[in-house]
C-alpha cells in the first residue's frame, strides 16, 4: 500500500506542463548549421550539422537533436502558399507537377485541377492521371498543417498531348530506357553505335575526355581500342551511326566523367570552357545533349552555369541528364543534389546509380542494402521528396553481375520497383505513401547487356510502356 501511495503521489509531477517553445518554427526552405535551434511539433530541436529541408525527427540518425517537449511559441500557423508550380512530363492522360515548399510547418499539399481537389500528397511533386487527350487544364496547389490550409498557388496551364501518334521531333517518350554505350573495350561485347537495339530510347556515349590544355573543356574521339575490336571504326563512321540512330528515333548524348573522369568545373572560366566544348561537340558529332557522370565531385554553382549555357545554345530539344552515385543524393545539402535542383529547369533525367553503394539510408530513415527492391524504392523517394519531379527521376542499374562490383538485380525486380513507385503494387517491405510514375530506367551498360542477351532491354524496356 505504501508503494502504491508513493507512485500515485508522483503522477502529478510527471504531467506538469512542458516549458514554452522559444525557438523560431522550423522552415523547410531555410538553411541551418550546427547549433541552430528551431521549434517543431511542440518540441525544440538543435541542428547537428548543415541541413535544409530535412524534417526534425524524421530520421533517428538525422541532422536534428531533440531537446525536449515544449508548448506555445512554436505552435504552427497555417502555411503560406507554395510557389514555383510547374509542369514536367505531359502525356495524353497524365501530367507531372512539382512546386517549392513554403516556409514553416507543412504537413502536406492539396492538388486542384480546375478548382477541384484531385490529390493529396506529402511531397512536393505529383503525377495527375485520368486526363483527356488534347485538353487544357489549370492546376493549383495549397499547403496545409494542423492550423489550416494555405492560399492556393499561382495556376499553371497544361494541355495534354493528342495521344496515339509519334512524339514531336526532339522529344523523348514519356518513359525512357537509357543505356551507356562504351567507347572503349573492357571485355563486354564491342558494338558500333548503330548496333544498339531500338529498345534503347536514349544512348549515353561513355566517355568524353578532359582537355589537358583548357581547364573545364572536354574532347571526344573514337577510342583506338574499340576501333581495333571492331576491325576499324573511325570518327566518320561514328558520325554516320549517329545519323542512323537518329533516323530510328533514338537520341544520343555525350557522357562526361565515369569512375576515372577527372574533369573539374570550379569557376566561371571552366564553366564557359566546358559549355563551349560540349556545344562544339554537339555540332560536330550530332549529340543531342550531355550527361554528367562525375564521380569525383561537382561544384553545383559553376556546373549549373555551364548546363544552362548548353541548354540555351542547343535550344529546347537539348537533353541534359545526370548519373550521381547514391551517396551523392542522400540529402538536398549534398553537392550533386544541389546541382540537380539548381539545374532543375533544364534537367531531363537524373539516373541515380543504385549499385557499387553498399548500404544507404532511405527516405524513411531506415538502412537498406543494395541489390534489393527496397533499395531502389526507398532511395528514389529521397529525390522525389527533395524537389525533383517524377518525370526527372530514373533508376540506374547494372545490366549484369559482370557490369558492377555490386547491386545487380534481376530486370524483373527493376520492373517491380517501377510498379511500386507508380502504383504501390509489387512492393517489397517498403511501401511509399505517395505514388510517382518515374521517367524510366538506365543501365550500365548496353555492351554488358549485349553480353547478357539483352535481358535488361528486353525486360525493362517493354515494361516502361505499361507505366501510367
Amino acid at each position: 500500500m505504501l508503494a502504491a501511495g508513493l507512485l500515485g503521489a508522483a503522477s502529478p509531477a510527471a504531467a506538469a506542463p512542458a516549458v514554452t517553445c522559444t525557438a523560431d518554427a522550423w522552415s523547410s526552405t531555410a538553411v541551418y548549421v550546427g547549433g541552430d535551434q528551431v521549434s517543431y511539433q511542440n518540441h525544440e530541436w538543435t541542428a547537428k550539422w548543415w541541413t535544409q529541408g530535412e524534417t526534425p525527427g524524421a530520421a533517428e540518425w538525422g541532422p536534428w537533436q531533440d531537446d525536449g517537449a515544449c508548448d506555445g511559441g512554436g505552435s504552427p500557423t497555417a502555411p503560406a502558399a507554395p510557389t514555383g508550380l510547374s509542369a514536367g512530363s505531359v502525356t495524353d492522360s497524365t501530367v507531372t507537377l512539382s512546386w517549392t515548399a513554403p516556409g514553416g510547418d507543412v504537413q502536406g499539399y492539396h492538388v486542384y485541377r480546375d478548382g477541384t481537389s484531385v490529390a493529396t500528397v506529402t511531397g512536393t511533386s505529383v503525377t495527375v492521371t485520368g486526363l483527356a487527350p488534347s485538353t487544357a487544364y489549370g492546376f493549383t496547389v495549397s499547403a496545409y498543417n494542423a492550423a489550416g490550409e494555405s492560399p492556393r498557388s499561382a495556376a499553371v496551364s497544361v494541355t495534354t498531348t493528342s495521344g496515339g501518334g509519334t512524339p514531336p521531333a526532339g522529344e523523348l517518350p514519356a518513359h525512357v530506357l537509357t543505356g551507356y554505350w562504351q567507347d572503349f573495350y573492357n571485355g563486354a561485347t564491342a558494338l558500333r553505335l548503330s548496333d544498339v537495339p531500338t529498345s534503347y530510347d536514349l544512348i549515353a556515349v561513355a566517355f568524353a575526355n578532359a582537355d589537358p590544355s583548357t581547364p573545364g573543356a572536354v574532347t571526344f574521339s573514337v577510342d583506338s581500342g574499340l576501333s581495333g575490336q571492331l576491325g576499324g571504326y573511325t570518327d566518320e563512321d561514328f558520325k554516320a551511326d549517329v545519323a542512323t540512330v537518329h533516323a530510328r528515333g533514338q537520341k544520343v548524348i555525350l557522357s562526361v566523367g565515369g569512375q576515372n573522369g577527372t574533369i573539374s568545373v570550379a569557376d566561371s572560366t571552366a564553366a564557359n570552357n566546358f559549355a563551349s566544348s560540349i556545344t562544339a561537340l554537339m555540332q560536330q558529332y550530332g549529340f543531342d545533349g550531355v550527361d554528367i557522370d562525375l564521380e569525383n565531385g561537382v561544384d553545383a554553382t559553376y556546373m549549373s552555369q555551364a548546363l544552362h549555357r548548353i541548354a540555351s545554345a542547343g535550344g529546347s530539344d537539348t537533353i541534359i541528364t545526370m548519373a550521381p552515385q547514391t551517396i551523392d543524393m542522400q540529402s538536398t545539402g549534398m553537392a550533386y543534389f544541389k546541382l540537380a535542383l539548381a539545374a532543375k529547369d533544364v534537367l531531363t533525367i537524373d539516373n541515380m546509380q543504385y549499385y557499387n553503394s553498399g548500404t544507404m539510408l532511405g527516405c524513411d530513415g531506415k538502412v537498406y542494402g543494395q541489390g534489393t527492391e527496397d533499395f531502389l524504392t526507398a532511395l528514389a523517394c529521397i529525390q522525389l521528396q527533395g524537389g525533383l519531379a517524377p518525370g526527372q527521376v530514373g533508376l540506374g542499374l547494372p545490366a549484369s553481375g559482370s557490369a558492377a562490383g555490386g547491386g545487380y538485380l534481376p530486370p524483373s525486380t527493376v520492373n517491380d520497383a517501377l510498379d511500386c513507385l507508380a502504383t504501390g503494387t509489387n512492393c517489397g517491405s517498403y511501401v511509399p505513401d505517395t505514388h510517382w510514375s518515374v521517367r524510366g530506367a538506365m543501365t550500365w551498360s548496353i555492351n554488358w547487356d549485349a553480353s547478357n542477351g539483352y535481358a535488361f532491354a528486353n525486360t525493362v524496356g517493354p515494361h516502361l510502356d505499361t507505366l501510367p
